[in-house]
């Protein structure tokens, strides 16, 4: 490959050795044992991880970081549809029409006659009507049809509830779910105390599903809360060890009591 196209910053002309890559990765006779034996199956995991990476790079404002992860994206819709074009499913250039044709459709107030002057709220509910005739013509005639049973499960809840909040299947008030959150607690904690483990994993289904609701309710994305919950926690702890390091010692050397003073102290460290 010529160092000139290596350099070639258009679109155009990156994505085609992209694609090129990627056909001499899957070679049988030429290329890359562990790519050629990948399917879809075994890379789906992939795919998923990418997913979130490029999340975390967002939450993170790391831009550099964002600009590979997207990359690692990228070559994973790349390798699904080159799997796809050996088995004579769909090309990757049918992949790129198929979602340009979609956006042109769902957009007719940029690439059709439509009214441009149209508040966010309509222009959303103009694009779920476009997309439930979408779901009619592929014989998705169900409220909760088409909402992927591979997306993590708190964003699944969070769509599941949406669907059916748009015909009418919705608390009225948020404080009826923060009710049912209460009612899904004592539920637990009584399953906890005098039922199986499977009980008990049901009701903790139940109380996760009606927080996802909740944060719905508030219009809070809970996948982000919990992401930003994850990193005050990895934040803090990573504060105790460091506390814990000056004076020679490892969390594993000391007391509970010890690290909930330090946790405490990171805490109000954090709040000035």
């Amino acid at each position: 490959m010529s160092k000139d196209l290596i350099r070639d910053t258009r679109p155009g002309v990156q994505m085609d050795r992209l694609l090129e890559i990627m056909r001499r990765l899957r070679d049988p006779e030429s290329g890359c044992p562990w790519d050629v034996e990948q399917t879809f199956e075994t890379i789906a995991p992939y795919t998923i991880e990418e997913a979130h990476e490029v999340a975390d790079a967002i939450a993170r404002e790391d831009m550099a970081d964002l600009k590979g992860e997207l990359g690692d994206l990228l070559f994973q819709a790349v390798f699904h549809a080159q799997m796809a074009e050996e088995a004579g499913h769909f090309s990757f250039a049918e992949v790129a029409g198929a979602m340009s044709d979609k956006m042109v459709a769902r957009h007719p107030h940029v690439f059709g006659a439509d009214n441009r002057e149209k508040s966010a709220e309509q222009q959303t509910r103009d694009w779920e009507a476009v997309k439930a005739a979408e779901r009619a013509h592929r014989g998705e005639t169900r409220t909760l049809d088409g909402v992927a049973m591979g997306l993590p499960a708190l964003l699944r809840a969070l769509k599941l509830q949406k669907r059916a909040a748009r015909v009418g299947f919705d608390w009225p008030d948020v404080s009826l779910v923060i009710d049912k959150i209460a009612e899904e607690s004592r539920e637990l904690a009584e399953a906890r105390e005098t039922l199986g483990t499977d009980e008990i994993e049901e009701e903790m289904g139940d109380l996760l599903f009606v927080m996802a609701n909740l944060a719905r309710h508030l219009q809070v994305d809970p996948e982000a809360a919990l992401r930003r919950a994850n990193a005050k926690f990895q934040r803090r702890f990573e504060a105790i060890e460091d506390a814990l390091a000056r004076t020679g010692k490892t969390p594993g050397d000391s007391t509970l009591e010890e690290m909930d003073a330090l946790w405490d102290a990171a805490k109000m460290m954090e709040k000035g």
